[in-house]
């Protein structure tokens, strides 16, 4: 069963020399799909590449890094034909909330001796 890597990109990075990356990487145009919003022209875009093995993934997400990927996820026994924009946007989304994000620096004070009779100045 394949897996399907989606990435994220930012909306600057050129979808088309990605495309030509893949293709150059080893990857028929049936592999991969790149999801474009038209309703701006400064959105962010999605991609999904069908990988059979872990050579395959590592290449595509070489290729993904070489283009500005911002964040790439793994959907495993998943195939191409079951790909969609909202099917994986239901992942990303779904992903992204059970991940634990760092929190800020927080100061924990630590205790100290307590209260003594001494006068410290």
């Amino acid at each position: 069963m394949s897996h399907i890597l989606a990435g994220l990109f930012e909306h600057h990075s050129d979808y088309k020399k990605l495309e030509s990356d893949l293709e150059n990487s080893g990857f028929e145009n049936s592999d991969y799909i790149i999801y474009l919003n038209s309703d701006t022209h400064n959105s962010q875009y999605l991609a999904s590449v069908s990988v059979q093995d872990s050579s395959q993934t590592e290449s595509a997400r070489a290729v993904f890094t070489q283009n500005g990927v911002l964040k790439a996820y793994l959907f495993e026994n998943m195939g191409i034909a079951e790909t969609n924009y909202d099917t994986i946007k239901k992942y990303i989304d779904a992903r992204n909330k059970a991940e634990i994000h760092n929190s800020p620096d927080i100061k924990i004070k630590t205790s100290s001796d307590g209260m003594n009779s001494e006068v410290k100045f």
